[in-house]
């Protein structure tokens, strides 16, 4: 096994699939609210050419995690044969998804009974009208509903992702650390990055990895003696608390702006029309789809793979003045 290594020493493990660009939000930091134009369904992989290229990243690649990814993967018709066949695979990755939860109170059950390991699930606050303004639909209960069949079905730990804004939720962090805390999930803030479709990220209107901390300086939280390896989130303990699985409570922030992890990062990025990304700020991408359609062998697919994988930049640039945020939103790259 030859695994995807890059020329700093860097070796991907984990894998990101985005099995759509569509999503049934339109949450203000990744698209305008008319939305944007999809991608034509000739042009998204197939069930077969995603389980295809799943098995061999872990098979030949030695990739161990597999996260499926959107858009909002819980649209995507195939999703529960996709997780039972990479459930299959020998030796078997961990599987992951992140989802606004819309759906997963009907598909948490099928997608556990596939093989599917635990979820992430978006929400940026718990305030009614600040979910709409944010997210331009009135489906809080549905996210809410989602989040408590998750934990019902086994999908723990459940873990909520929250992206604050400034001027809109940027106080909502306390309420949603006590909600976590409440129902045994764990909470993790995420700096906004400049992945929206409309090119207005502003890293002074950013709610930074610092101010996130000093927001949630009433519980006390005391640093993590546990190493985070190349998981994106620094953690913090809260004490007098405990998780669902009776651990001590951590709540944890992705500074990927303000505290960059890029020389840890073990990530590789596959998009819905079957592109390699090597980063997810990658402003090139290269075209597995292609291969597939023209009958490319398993070693010539895996081959291709690690030359685009051996390309990636030491950082992702963005406090370089020649940085240039990726043509494609987040929604069409994938978490």
């Amino acid at each position: 096994m030859i695994p995807l290594a890059d020329r700093f020493g860097r070796v991907a493990t984990d894998l990101r699939v985005s099995l759509t660009d569509r999503c049934n939000l339109r949450c203000t930091y990744c698209m305008p609210e008319e939305g944007l134009a999809w991608m034509p369904r000739e042009q998204q992989l197939t069930d077969d050419e995603v389980s295809r290229l799943i098995r061999i990243s872990v098979e030949t690649l030695g990739i161990r995690d597999v996260r499926f990814t959107g858009g909002e993967p819980l649209l995507r018709r195939g999703l529960v044969g996709i997780v039972r066949a990479a459930a299959s695979l020998s030796p078997r990755p961990k599987l992951m998804l992140t989802t606004n939860g819309i759906g997963l109170e009907r598909l948490a059950e099928p997608l556990r009974d596939a093989g599917l390991d635990r979820v992430n699930v978006s929400l940026d606050t718990l305030d009614p009208a600040r979910f709409q303004a944010l997210t331009r639909r009135d489906r809080l209960p549905d996210v809410l509903r989602g989040l408590k069949a998750a934990a019902a079905a086994g999908l723990t730990p459940v873990k909520i992702n929250t992206v604050l804004m400034r001027g809109i939720n940027d106080d909502d962090a306390p309420a949603l650390l006590r909600f976590a805390l409440d129902h045994g999930y764990q909470l993790r803030f995420i700096e906004q990055m400049p992945l929206d479709a409309q090119h207005q990220w502003d890293r002074h209107a950013m709610v930074t990895a610092d101010e996130i901390l000093e927001s949630l300086s009433p519980y006390g939280l005391q640093p993590d003696s546990v190493s985070r390896g190349t998981a994106p989130a620094e953690t913090w303990l809260v004490p007098g608390h405990v998780d669902a699985a009776g651990e001590p409570a951590r709540v944890g922030i992705i500074g990927s702006v303000t505290r960059p992890f890029c020389g840890d990062c073990d990530r590789t990025r596959l998009t819905a029309d079957g592109q390699v990304r090597d980063c997810l700020f990658a402003t090139e991408e290269s075209d597995l789809r292609k291969l597939l359609r023209n009958n490319a062998t398993d070693a010539e697919l895996a081959e291709a793979w690690r030359v685009a994988m051996s390309r990636k930049r030491a950082g992702h640039g963005i406090d370089d003045p020649a940085f240039l945020q990726p043509a494609r939103p987040m929604s069409a790259i994938g978490g």
